[in-house]
């Protein structure tokens, strides 16, 4: 067993989250991702732009963001297009550290974090949400369609759900690939199509299935140089046994994604008026 697949799901995300507001980490996701906008995932500011055409938000809309992590994108939605946001997530760290971000930004009145397991039905009522983001985070719930099923609950007619898929299989993965690939908890392997028969399943109609595995590539290489230019700080603070595993994870995200075997696609869905 490679030290990445013995690594503990807390300490993979704590070590995260934990140090995020230091300038270290911050130095790590400019260099990542081009820009620091709190993310922890394969998104980058440009993408989120992008993404932001498709959701139509507004001063007056609601945005809930799954798997909001440390809350930094959110936050970014909430500041450009005037919208409300409530963030959700499982880890607790996540959480305290996007409220605390919540604040140094100023938006208190429309940006809410909650601890919430994303694998159950969600504490909201019916026809809530004018939109609901998932970034790279579907693929750690088990059951695929009872998830975008309780979305679709939720959101309003008309309202719209994008999420990203980061582990879409479109080619031949080894165990050992597989292995590191899914270190960090638990991790639903889906072929393509996937999710395109989930969302129909669910009542909800497709708009737009995109191609975005570059991006992850790019990101997850850039992330590992980045880290590992920081290896001895980093080393002191995770630990030889956590570094050497979020290494190695970054490095077989970006070889996959580079030669096309595991995939990451974009897809926009609406609720019928």
């Amino acid at each position: 067993m490679s030290k990445s697949n013995s690594l503990p799901l807390a300490g993979h995300y704590n070590a995260n989250y934990g140090n995020f507001q230091t300038e270290l980490y911050a130095q790590i996701r400019r260099e990542g991702f081009g820009e620091d906008i709190g993310q922890n995932s394969w998104l980058t500011s440009d993408e989120q732009d992008r993404f932001l055409e498709w959701l139509d938000l507004s001063p007056g809309k609601t945005l809930l963001d799954v798997a909001c992590g440390a809350g930094g994108p959110a936050l970014r939605i909430a500041a450009t297009t005037g919208c409300s946001v409530i963030g959700i997530d499982v880890h607790e760290q996540a959480v305290t550290t996007a409220s605390l971000l919540a604040k140094q930004s100023g938006l208190v009145e429309r940006a809410e974090f909650r601890v919430a397991d994303a694998t159950r039905s969600l504490p909201f009522s019916d026809a809530t949400f004018d939109a609901i983001t998932c970034i790279d985070a579907i693929n750690h719930f088990p059951d695929r369609a009872y998830a975008i099923a309780d979305w679709a609950r939720l959101l309003k007619p008309g309202g719209r759900l994008l999420f990203t898929d980061p582990i879409t299989v479109t080619g031949a993965l080894t165990n050992a690939e597989i292995a590191v690939r899914s270190s960090a908890g638990f991790y639903l392997f889906v072929p393509h199509g996937y999710d395109e028969r989930a969302i129909a399943q669910c009542g909800l109609r497709l708009l737009v299935c995109e191609d975005v595995t570059e991006n992850m590539a790019k990101v997850a290489e850039a992330r590992r140089a980045a880290r590992a230019a920081r290896s001895t700080a980093l080393r002191e603070i995770e630990g030889d046994q956590a570094y050497d595993g979020q290494q190695e994870f970054l490095a077989i995200a970006a070889r996959l994604a580079r030669e096309g075997r595991l995939s990451r696609f974009l897809y926009v869905s609406t609720k019928s008026s």
